[in-house]
């Protein structure tokens, strides 16, 4: 398999972005994905298009450690979302080298939301991003049938993101993953986490911000997933643990991650060649 590794901010997300991709590459990760604008009161986000220093830093790090910027996240569509207020951050993504900008679902408007995310995509096209959609169980876009109902209202230039654990947390089938166009399929998260019979939102939240486990330390049946996704898709590792990296501290924390992912990437090759 020739899946490019990158490391999602969230994994590491006290880190601002030059620290990130130092820490990345000691574990052998091939770039990283930086949350460019906070998502909830209680993590960061580090908006390089207002930080010139920041940005500067990030770059050198960039060039001494030869990582790239796949993605930038993560943009909230909701109902009064401007798309000329997020314009500095698609440039920041351009300055950075991304492909891709990842957008989650919070307007209840469906036909809306697909606007917006229309309309964003058409700016994102203009400075080299695509833009892609996440969908989340605890949102009106819970699983990737309905999220590809609204890209396809959105464009044909919209994409779709497959996390792992929302994956196995929605009613989406691998069926319905291998029936994906391949234009609509440019990044997936990676990730593991225990596996219940159900889950309040209070669960499906806690395991996506603060607590997942390295892929294969689960229960989670990750090889069938990998094997309906493109063996070329970008694979983005987002494995927020806090209480280890509490613990352990970041380095042993992305280590351990990274051993889990080659594992479990090479097993899936060892089943692809079966």
């Amino acid at each position: 398999m020739k899946h490019e590794i990158t490391l999602a901010h969230l994994t590491a997300i006290d880190l601002p972005p030059p620290k990130l991709i130092e820490a990345a590459a000691k574990a052998g990760f091939d770039g990283v994905g930086l949350r460019l604008i906070q998502v909830t009161d209680t993590s960061p986000g580090y908006p390089l298009m207002q930080d010139a220093e920041m940005m500067a830093q990030t770059h050198a790090a960039l060039r001494d450690t030869g990582l790239r910027v796949s993605d930038i996240e993560f943009v909230k569509i909701e109902p009064n979302t401007e798309i000329s207020s997020l314009l500095p951050f698609l440039d920041a993504g351009t300055d950075l080298g991304a492909c891709e900008v990842i957008c989650a679902p919070y307007d209840p408007e469906l036909n809306r939301l697909a606007d917006t995310l229309g309309r964003l995509s058409e700016e994102a096209q203009t400075r080299g991003l695509g833009v892609s959609l996440e969908f989340f169980p605890w949102t009106l876009v819970p699983d990737l049938g309905s999220a590809l109902r609204v890209v396809d209202r959105a464009g044909p230039d919209v994409g779709v993101l497959v996390d792992t654990l929302h994956f196995d947390r929605s009613d989406t089938t691998l069926e319905e993953l291998r029936d994906v166009p391949l234009h609509r399929l440019r990044l997936a998260h990676l990730c593991d986490a225990p596996v219940q019979e159900k889950y309040s939102t209070d669960d499906l939240l806690h395991a996506a911000r603060e607590e997942r486990l390295p892929p294969g330390e689960g229960q989670i049946d990750l090889v069938p997933i990998l094997c309906a996704l493109p063996d070329t898709l970008p694979i983005g590792i987002e494995v927020p643990m806090a209480e280890q990296t509490a613990m352990c501290g970041i380095e042993a924390v992305l280590d351990r991650v990274m051993k889990a992912t080659r594992n479990v990437l090479d097993a899936t090759a060892l089943h692809l060649a079966r």
